[in-house]
C-alpha cells in the first residue's frame, strides 16, 4: 500500500481542511526556529528519570528553558498576525525577555501566565517546544530504558498521553503512548488504562470503519479514551491527532472523556462537526 499523504488524508476528509491547513503552516514556521536544544549529559539526569521526573521538570537535566521560550514567542510572533486571536496571542507573551522561561513553565502547568488566548498560545507554544526539542527526541529515545518507565505520564513533558500505536506482531506486540503537546512516544502497558490504571478487563476498543487502522480505545471503569493507532508506515499522519479531531467528536458524542490535553478546540468542533 502507498504510504497516506496529508493532502489525500485531508482530500478523504474535507471537515479537516482547515484546521489541517493552519497546522501545516505552523509546523512549516515552526522548521525556520533556529533555536535547537543539547542534548544533556544523561548520567546527570539518570537518578531524576529512575523517579518519573519528566526530562523538562529536571533540574539535573538542565534543558535550557529560556531559549525555548524565546522560541516559542518567534513562532507566535511569526504565525500569529495572521491567525484568528493572534493580537491576544501576542499580548499574551512576557514583555521581559529574559524572563522567556515563564511561556514553557506555563505550558508545563504552572501559574506563570493568564493569557487571553490561551488555546493559540498552548498550540504555537508546543509546536515550538516540539520543533526545539528536535536535536533531544533520538539520543533520549536511544538512551532511556522503555522497561524502567512504563509510566502514564510523557517522559519528556509530563503530559497525559493523546494517542497510542500498536507495533509489532503477538506475542511480542507493544503498545506506545504519544504525547499530543511534544509529540513523544514510549512504551507501556499493552491494555492498562493510563488515566486510572484499571486492568484490562475494563478497556474496550471501538473500530472506526474506513479508517486506516484508526480506533477508539476507551476504558469502562473512568469512561477516558485513546486515539490508537493499529498499524506502522503512516505515523507522520496518523498521529498527529489534528488528522483524527472526528475521533475526538465521536468518542466525546458517546460519553467518552477527552483526559490527555488537547491543543485544538474540541467544543468548536462539537458544535461544528458533520458527524453530530
Amino acid at each position: 500500500m502507498k504510504p497516506i499523504t496529508f493532502e489525500a488524508w485531508l482530500a478523504a476528509h474535507p471537515y479537516l481542511e482547515s484546521v489541517g491547513r493552519f497546522c501545516r503552516e505552523v509546523e512549516a514556521a515552526a522548521e525556520g526556529i533556529t533555536a535547537r536544544a543539547s542534548v544533556p549529559d544523561w548520567e546527570d539526569y539518570e537518578a531524576d528519570f529512575s523517579s518519573g521526573v519528566p526530562l523538562l521538570k529536571s533540574l539535573g537535566a538542565e534543558v535550557d528553558l529560556d531559549a525555548a521560550g524565546r522560541a516559542v514567542a518567534d513562532l507566535v510572533r511569526s504565525v500569529a498576525p495572521r491567525a484568528p486571536g493572534g493580537d491576544a496571542a501576542l499580548a499574551d507573551l512576557p514583555a521581559d525577555g529574559a524572563a522567556a522561561s515563564r511561556i514553557v513553565d506555563w505550558l508545563l502547568g504552572e501559574d506563570t501566565l493568564a493569557p487571553a488566548a490561551p488555546g493559540l498560545l498552548r498550540y504555537l507554544g508546543w509546536t515550538a517546544v516540539a520543533a526545539y526539542l528536535s536535536p533531544v527526541v533520538g539520543p533520549y529515545a536511544a538512551w532511556r530504558d522503555e522497561e524502567k518507565w512504563l509510566r502514564a505520564h510523557c517522559p519528556t513533558c509530563g503530559s497525559l498521553p493523546a494517542m497510542a500505536q500498536l507495533v509489532g506482531a503477538d506475542p511480542g506486540r507493544m503498545r506506545f503512548l504519544v504525547c499530543g503537546c511534544c509529540g513523544t512516544r514510549w512504551q507501556y502497558s499493552r491494555t492498562g488504562c493510563p488515566f486510572c490504571e484499571s486492568d484490562a478487563h475494563r478497556l474496550a476498543s471501538l473500530a472506526v470503519e474506513g479508517e486506516a487502522g484508526l480506533r477508539i480505545d476507551s476504558c469502562e471503569l473512568c469512561k477516558g479514551y485513546l486515539k490508537t493507532y493499529d498499524g506502522g508506515g503512516d505515523e507522520a499522519v496518523l498521529l498527529a491527532d489534528w488528522t483524527s479531531l472526528h475521533l475526538d467528536v465521536l468518542a466525546l458524542d458517546r460519553g467518552l472523556k477527552r483526559l490527555a490535553a488537547s491543543l485544538y478546540d474540541l467544543e468548536a468542533l462539537l458544535r461544528g462537526s458533520p458527524q453530530r
